[in-house]
């Protein structure tokens, strides 16, 4: 199972866009927002992209709570599942219990990735590139035995996509 993970677009609908059609072209079967939508623009890419998805709310997005009933946006902690993984998502990294498979939070703008006592702690980092030239993103693949991280960042001064990829056995 291949799940594209993402956070902190905040106004940045061109980079969101980019991310969602990188993802897709590498298989990503759903779709993870950690919040900072910002924009309603962002949340309609996500429901055009044709995969199933789900967001929470961040700090930055209190203009969108008038129009969640139009799409598929949580208040955090938002605990759900995905065939056998469970996972817990969020934006502020408040609720960082291993209560589960995998944990995904945004708002720090930093990649990160952590397996500790069976369960996976994830950010994928920004994609708006605010607080460094980089717009980034997440591929995670979920195996019986393993979790595969495929990291992807790309400079704004630039065109490739670079992909790192860690791997956690379970």
């Amino acid at each position: 199972m291949k799940i594209g993970v993402l956070s902190d677009s905040h106004f940045k609908v061109e980079y969101t866009k980019e991310v969602i059609s990188l993802l897709k072209k590498n298989g990503a079967e759903y779709l993870i927002h950690a919040g900072d939508l910002c924009l309603e623009e962002n949340l309609k890419l996500l429901e055009e992209s044709e995969l199933t998805y789900v967001s929470v709310f961040g700090n930055n997005d209190m203009s969108l709570i008038s129009i969640s009933n139009k799409y598929n946006i949580k208040q955090e902690p938002y605990p759900f599942k995905i065939k056998e993984t469970t996972f817990k998502l969020m934006h502020l990294p408040y609720y960082m219990t291993g209560d589960c498979d995998v944990v995904i939070f945004g708002h720090t703008h930093i990649f990160e990735s952590e397996y500790k006592n069976n369960t996976l702690f994830l950010n994928p980092g920004e994609v708006c590139a605010r607080e460094k030239p980089l717009v980034e993103c997440v591929l995670l693949e979920i195996k019986d035995n393993e979790y595969i991280i495929n990291y992807y960042s790309r400079d704004i001064n630039k065109k490739e996509f670079l992909k790192k990829e860690i791997i956690y056995e379970k």
